[in-house]
């Protein structure tokens, strides 16, 4: 073992890909095992490493981990993104929730069917606009810091920067209400590790097409 995270999941986003970005923004390299066939998933499940039943799946310190939000909360720990107190921790617990229920919407997107993709694109879109954006756009302008918790860059902020990109890549203009948010995107994008994230050939996956879809209900058909 190299002593790096080692993580198993499917060769796209999905779950996985929060964790890969709060590993790259904590500046933690890691290493990926794809699953391409139901056998391989089968076979995982048979030797005991799915305690659930379910991936993802992150080998870290001696553990097998599954269930992405204890495998969040771990590194969020492990590398000082989880606030200095347990009032901090409670606040980003909240935004990490309120963001994860959007993120679910656009996580479920290209499994829509076609004649509902449309209607759904815009309950991600109003979603977005009117329910969890303008929070963080609050939260920025009132305490007038950088970062959403303790004016130190944490979990949560993490989480939000992935999340603007995600549903800008479905609609481009979702920030143009948020200037507080634009500065945020701006300022997170320059952070050195984040930076390198979303540079060509990091481990950020792209949006998910018609072969990751495929590839999910391949793997995981009944």
């Amino acid at each position: 073992m190299s002593g790096k995270p080692r993580l198993t999941y499917l060769n796209g986003r999905g779950r996985m890909e929060s964790i890969r970005w709060l590993l790259a923004a904590a500046g933690v390299e890691f290493e990926e095992v794809y699953l391409e066939t139901k056998e391989q998933y089968d076979k995982l499940i048979k030797d005991g490493f799915l305690l659930f039943q379910q991936v993802p799946l992150v080998e870290i310190d001696g553990m097998k981990m599954v269930q992405t939000r204890a495998i969040m909360s771990y590194i969020a720990g492990k590398y000082n993104l989880y606030g200095k107190d347990l009032k901090e921790r409670a606040l980003i617990d909240m935004y990490v929730e309120g963001i994860s229920d959007l993120m679910q919407m656009i996580l479920m997107f290209p499994f829509s069917p076609p004649d509902a993709k449309e209607k759904n694109l815009e309950s991600i879109k109003e979603r977005a606009t009117n329910r969890y954006f303008p929070v963080f756009e609050k939260v920025l302008k009132q305490h007038g810091q950088d970062f959403l918790v303790g004016n130190k860059f944490s979990w949560a902020d993490v989480q939000l920067i992935e999340a603007i990109l995600a549903v800008e890549e479905k609609v481009p203009d979702v920030l143009s209400g948020f200037p507080q948010l634009q500065v945020f995107k701006t300022k997170m994008s320059k952070m050195p590790t984040i930076k390198k994230f979303l540079q060509p050939g990091s481990p950020r996956k792209p949006p998910p097409d018609a072969h990751y879809v495929e590839t999910v209900l391949k793997v995981f058909k009944k």
